[in-house]
């Protein structure tokens, strides 16, 4: 059945599966864009999450993601890496180098969950950072004249200011979604605008007729 990635990805990283099981994702995701070109739907990006395992057991993992899109006709710009704030805690050279090359191969990066983990504010500074993604956390409660309010407005106009872009999580209801337009919030997530979807339905999701998918 349904098993929440919040259960299955520690168990994944510590018998050593995490690493393959990432790559799977990205490849199933260039697949993903390469189906929604098909359907004429364009400039379309994925986001995967990319474990911090995977900078340490895949050398130059940013080739293997730049060789793979081209070996698919596709470039960075198609896919968005998700990574965590504890992986810019605990940074060696090595992934900064990585999350350099990461940028200059066009594929943007998004600082996942934000104000919830132990990072400095300095790091947005120190690395090449393309969106952060505001933790539900702030968004759960959200309403006007409230600490979670003021707390997103001061991380959007902070993002902002560092030529950073914010996606808000968890939105599920209008009044959250127009209290983060609101506070200039770039994008936002959540069953508001959908709960997840199969190809098909997302497709109609999109278009609003079912689309041909091509294996």
């Amino acid at each position: 059945g349904l098993i929440n990635p919040a259960d299955f990805i520690p168990v994944a990283e510590e018998i050593g599966l995490i690493s393959q099981i990432g790559q799977w994702v990205f490849e199933e995701s260039t697949q993903q864009v390469k189906r929604l070109e098909e359907c004429k739907i364009d400039d379309f990006q994925i986001s995967v999450n990319i474990s911090p395992l995977q900078f340490t057991e895949v050398p130059n993992l940013h080739q293997d993601w730049l060789d793979h899109l081209k070996s698919v006709g596709l470039t960075g710009k198609s896919i968005c890496g998700e990574i965590t704030e504890g992986l810019l805690l605990d940074a060696t050279y090595d992934v900064k180098s990585e999350l350099s090359n990461f940028r200059k191969g066009e594929i943007q990066l998004s600082l996942d969950d934000f104000g919830t983990g132990y990072s400095s504010l300095s790091y947005l500074t120190k690395f090449s950072i393309d969106f952060i993604k505001l933790d539900r956390s702030f968004v759960n409660n959200l309403s006007p004249d409230t600490n979670d309010y003021a707390l997103c407005e001061a991380i959007i106009l902070m993002a902002h200011k560092l030529n950073i872009q914010v996606i808000a999580e968890g939105i599920e209801t209008e009044l959250q979604l127009n209290l983060l337009k609101s506070a200039g919030c770039d994008y936002g997530q959540g069953y508001y605008f959908s709960k997840p979807l199969s190809n098909q339905d997302f497709m109609r999701y999109m278009t609003g007729k079912t689309c041909q998918l091509v294996d």
